[in-house]
Protein backbone atom coordinates (compact mmCIF):
# COMPACT_ATOMS: atom_id res chain seq x y z
CA UNK A 1 0.00 0.00 0.00
CA UNK A 2 1.65 3.41 -1.13
CA UNK A 3 0.34 5.66 1.91
CA UNK A 4 2.96 7.02 4.78
CA UNK A 5 -0.02 7.32 7.19
CA UNK A 6 -0.87 3.31 6.67
CA UNK A 7 -0.33 1.01 10.45
CA UNK A 8 -0.57 -2.48 9.84
CA UNK A 9 -1.80 -4.57 13.19
CA UNK A 10 -2.35 -8.37 13.36
CA UNK A 11 -5.53 -9.41 15.13
CA UNK A 12 -6.83 -12.67 15.43
CA UNK A 13 -10.33 -13.11 13.27
CA UNK A 14 -12.95 -11.02 11.16
CA UNK A 15 -15.44 -10.51 13.97
CA UNK A 16 -12.92 -9.17 16.70
CA UNK A 17 -11.01 -7.01 14.43
CA UNK A 18 -14.58 -5.60 13.22
CA UNK A 19 -15.58 -5.21 17.25
CA UNK A 20 -12.02 -3.68 18.02
CA UNK A 21 -11.98 -0.59 15.39
CA UNK A 22 -15.91 0.30 15.57
CA UNK A 23 -15.29 0.42 19.53
CA UNK A 24 -12.37 2.14 18.88
CA UNK A 25 -14.10 4.83 16.62
CA UNK A 26 -16.91 5.39 18.35
CA UNK A 27 -18.03 7.36 21.64
CA UNK A 28 -20.08 5.86 23.95
CA UNK A 29 -23.35 7.09 22.03
CA UNK A 30 -21.94 6.58 18.64
CA UNK A 31 -23.23 4.00 15.89
CA UNK A 32 -22.19 2.13 12.65
CA UNK A 33 -24.20 2.16 9.85
CA UNK A 34 -24.26 -0.65 7.68
CA UNK A 35 -26.66 -2.15 4.90
CA UNK A 36 -29.24 -4.64 6.14
CA UNK A 37 -26.82 -7.82 4.46
CA UNK A 38 -23.90 -6.31 6.34
CA UNK A 39 -21.71 -8.93 8.00
CA UNK A 40 -22.04 -6.93 11.84
CA UNK A 41 -25.57 -6.62 11.46
CA UNK A 42 -26.21 -10.57 10.41
CA UNK A 43 -23.13 -12.70 11.18
CA UNK A 44 -21.57 -10.95 14.31
CA UNK A 45 -23.47 -12.67 17.00
CA UNK A 46 -24.20 -8.90 18.54
CA UNK A 47 -20.07 -8.54 19.15
CA UNK A 48 -20.76 -4.83 18.29
CA UNK A 49 -23.98 -4.78 20.12
CA UNK A 50 -21.59 -5.95 23.15
CA UNK A 51 -19.66 -2.84 23.16
CA UNK A 52 -22.80 -0.28 23.79
CA UNK A 53 -23.07 0.34 20.20
CA UNK A 54 -25.71 0.51 18.08
CA UNK A 55 -25.87 -0.87 14.65
CA UNK A 56 -28.21 1.04 12.22
CA UNK A 57 -29.06 -0.60 8.80
CA UNK A 58 -30.38 1.02 5.54
CA UNK A 59 -31.91 -1.92 3.39
CA UNK A 60 -29.41 -3.16 0.55
CA UNK A 61 -29.14 -1.83 -2.93
CA UNK A 62 -27.79 -5.57 -4.57
CA UNK A 63 -25.96 -6.56 -1.22
CA UNK A 64 -24.07 -3.35 -0.84
CA UNK A 65 -24.65 0.56 0.71
CA UNK A 66 -25.40 3.42 -1.16
CA UNK A 67 -24.60 7.34 -0.77
CA UNK A 68 -28.52 7.43 -0.35
CA UNK A 69 -28.68 4.72 2.69
CA UNK A 70 -25.63 7.19 4.46
CA UNK A 71 -28.05 10.38 4.14
CA UNK A 72 -30.88 8.77 5.02
CA UNK A 73 -29.57 7.54 8.28
CA UNK A 74 -27.80 10.52 9.28
CA UNK A 75 -31.15 12.81 8.12
CA UNK A 76 -33.50 10.38 10.40
CA UNK A 77 -30.46 10.70 13.73
CA UNK A 78 -30.64 14.94 13.60
CA UNK A 79 -30.09 15.38 17.57
CA UNK A 80 -28.52 14.23 20.89
CA UNK A 81 -32.10 12.34 21.77
CA UNK A 82 -30.71 9.55 19.59
CA UNK A 83 -27.56 7.59 18.95
CA UNK A 84 -24.80 9.47 17.10
CA UNK A 85 -23.30 7.83 13.72
CA UNK A 86 -19.78 7.99 13.79
CA UNK A 87 -18.92 4.84 11.59
CA UNK A 88 -19.87 3.61 8.32
CA UNK A 89 -19.43 0.02 7.60
CA UNK A 90 -19.32 -2.10 4.52
CA UNK A 91 -18.02 -5.40 3.60
CA UNK A 92 -15.92 -5.91 -0.06
CA UNK A 93 -16.97 -8.20 -1.51
CA UNK A 94 -20.07 -8.11 0.31
CA UNK A 95 -21.89 -11.12 2.09
CA UNK A 96 -24.07 -11.22 -1.08
CA UNK A 97 -20.34 -12.00 -3.13
CA UNK A 98 -20.98 -8.37 -5.25
CA UNK A 99 -18.17 -5.98 -5.60
CA UNK A 100 -17.96 -2.43 -5.04
CA UNK A 101 -16.72 -0.54 -7.61
CA UNK A 102 -14.44 2.38 -7.13
CA UNK A 103 -16.89 5.07 -8.21
CA UNK A 104 -19.27 3.90 -5.45
CA UNK A 105 -16.80 3.66 -3.03
CA UNK A 106 -15.73 7.58 -3.87
CA UNK A 107 -19.33 7.90 -3.28
CA UNK A 108 -19.12 6.31 0.12
CA UNK A 109 -16.38 8.07 0.70
CA UNK A 110 -17.22 11.68 0.13
CA UNK A 111 -20.75 10.96 1.83
CA UNK A 112 -18.67 10.21 4.84
CA UNK A 113 -16.17 13.09 4.83
CA UNK A 114 -19.56 15.22 4.11
CA UNK A 115 -21.18 14.48 7.81
CA UNK A 116 -17.93 13.41 9.66
CA UNK A 117 -18.00 9.58 9.71
CA UNK A 118 -15.00 7.08 9.78
CA UNK A 119 -14.75 4.79 6.62
CA UNK A 120 -14.22 1.40 7.44
CA UNK A 121 -14.35 -1.83 5.34
CA UNK A 122 -14.10 -5.23 6.15
CA UNK A 123 -11.69 -7.26 3.94
CA UNK A 124 -12.53 -10.73 5.27
CA UNK A 125 -13.16 -11.36 1.10
CA UNK A 126 -10.89 -8.56 0.12
CA UNK A 127 -8.92 -10.69 -1.93
CA UNK A 128 -11.89 -11.79 -4.16
CA UNK A 129 -13.31 -8.30 -4.66
CA UNK A 130 -10.06 -6.93 -5.52
CA UNK A 131 -9.51 -10.04 -8.31
CA UNK A 132 -13.01 -10.11 -9.46
CA UNK A 133 -13.67 -8.57 -13.12
CA UNK A 134 -15.60 -5.92 -11.20
CA UNK A 135 -12.76 -4.39 -9.60
CA UNK A 136 -11.27 -0.91 -10.73
CA UNK A 137 -9.49 -0.33 -8.80
CA UNK A 138 -5.60 -1.25 -6.66
CA UNK A 139 -5.72 -1.89 -3.22
CA UNK A 140 -3.34 1.24 -2.99
CA UNK A 141 -6.72 3.61 -4.48
CA UNK A 142 -9.06 1.75 -1.93
CA UNK A 143 -7.00 2.31 0.57
CA UNK A 144 -6.93 6.12 -0.03
CA UNK A 145 -10.76 6.25 0.11
CA UNK A 146 -11.31 4.88 3.86
CA UNK A 147 -10.23 5.35 7.36
CA UNK A 148 -9.36 1.45 7.85
CA UNK A 149 -9.66 -1.62 6.55
CA UNK A 150 -8.91 -5.10 6.79
CA UNK A 151 -7.02 -8.16 4.87
CA UNK A 152 -8.82 -11.17 5.18
CA UNK A 153 -6.56 -14.09 6.06
CA UNK A 154 -9.30 -16.41 8.17
CA UNK A 155 -11.14 -16.80 4.81
CA UNK A 156 -8.94 -17.11 2.44
CA UNK A 157 -7.02 -20.29 3.72
CA UNK A 158 -4.65 -19.08 7.17
CA UNK A 159 -5.30 -21.10 10.03
CA UNK A 160 -6.07 -17.51 12.07
CA UNK A 161 -5.21 -13.82 11.14
CA UNK A 162 -6.13 -10.80 9.88
CA UNK A 163 -3.98 -7.70 8.39
CA UNK A 164 -6.05 -4.41 10.06
CA UNK A 165 -4.79 -1.25 7.94
CA UNK A 166 -5.47 1.77 10.03
CA UNK A 167 -4.32 4.87 7.59
CA UNK A 168 -6.39 7.59 9.40
CA UNK A 169 -4.33 8.98 12.40
CA UNK A 170 -6.92 9.79 14.73
CA UNK A 171 -8.09 6.07 14.65
CA UNK A 172 -4.17 5.01 14.97
CA UNK A 173 -3.94 6.88 18.08
CA UNK A 174 -4.12 4.52 21.21
CA UNK A 175 -5.28 1.21 19.01
CA UNK A 176 -3.03 -0.70 20.41
CA UNK A 177 -4.58 -0.25 23.73
CA UNK A 178 -8.14 -1.30 22.00
CA UNK A 179 -6.45 -4.42 20.42
CA UNK A 180 -5.00 -5.28 23.34
CA UNK A 181 -8.10 -5.12 25.17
Amino acid sequence: IKNDNANVYFTVGGTSTNKIVIAHALKSYGAAIACDTGHINVHETGAIEATGHKVLTYPNSNGKLTKEGIEFIMNSHPDFHMVKPGIVYISNSTETGTVYTKKELTELSETCKKYNLYFYIDGARLGCALTSKVCDYTISEMAALCDAFYIGGTKNGLILGEALVVINEKLNDEIRYAIKC
